[in-house]
């Protein structure tokens, strides 16, 4: 079965904002401001709820028996809504399994808000057995199947105490990590039209997950140490004949 290794980025829906909270006529920096301050107030966070965050970008590993791809799916030019239907049109044409760090605590949920905001459609995805029996005991939406890993999730027993970020859990493994920006830089980013340095984040990102999914599969038996090998030497090799300058300083950051 082919590997779909994703990951999200996200502004404030500044839109969203000035509808719920009677914001019109402020810029979107205003905006966002507004919608963060309230949120301290609220909650003692300035992380916003769920449904407020707008994807601004997806990257995705794709990985086959044959084929190997690291992209960031469409293009700059992109809205969120076509975005979000590029996402789940790969689940609905090759229903791959889905691997994130914290894909079931705000990614997944996140484009499922999205999602019914744009009236995307996504019947593979929802599916939990009634139309596809083998679906029933291995679906996307349950938090202990597999089809749907969630790396942070799994390696945490699923108790929310013991979670360990992504960043820190790949440094540890030799691998880049964090590499030219963070989360918290994606606004500003954002607001002064880097679509195409977010896009680059979110394919290091992804990468950085993907290379720990490896790891874990080696772990649980499903990857020889021979066969994990072979796949880091494939990666390597991808990135290196794509010759991207980002992927270039992965490759430089990469120690294992």
């Amino acid at each position: 079965m082919d590997t779909f290794v994703f990951d999200i980025e996200t502004v404030p829906d500044v839109e969203g904002g000035r509808k719920l909270y009677g914001l019109e006529g402020l810029d979107d920096a205003s905006v966002a401001k507004a919608m963060v301050h309230m949120r301290q107030q609220e909650a003692g966070t300035d992380f916003l709820r769920l449904h407020l965050h707008r994807v601004v970008a997806i990257a995705a590993v794709y990985a086959g028996t044959n084929s190997l791809k690291v992209a960031a799916l469409g293009t700059p030019e992109d809205d969120e809504a076509t975005l979000i239907q590029t996402f789940f049109d790969v689940i609905e044409r090759r229903t791959p399994v889905l691997v994130s760090w914290n894909g079931s605590g705000f990614d997944l949920p996140v484009l499922h808000y999205r999602a019914l905001i744009h009236g995307i459609v996504a019947p593979r995805y929802w599916e939990i057995g009634d139309e596809d029996q083998s679906f029933r005991w291995n679906n996307y939406l349950s938090r202990y199947h597999y089809r749907h890993t969630d790396l942070m999730d799994v390696l945490a027993g699923y108790q929310p105490r013991a979670n360990a970020p992504l960043d820190e859990v790949a440094t540890l493994m030799g691998l880049p990590g964090k590499m030219g920006m963070h989360g918290g830089k994606v606004w500003d980013s954002y607001l002064a039209g880097d679509i195409e340095g977010i896009r680059n984040y979110c394919e290091t990102d992804v990468l950085n997950t993907y290379l720990v999914y490896l790891r874990f599969e080696l772990m649980r038996g499903h990857l020889t140490p021979e066969g994990h090998a072979r796949e880091c030497r494939r990666l390597r090799a991808y990135l290196a004949a794509e010759d991207r300058p980002h992927f270039r300083a992965f490759l430089e950051a990469w120690q294992d």
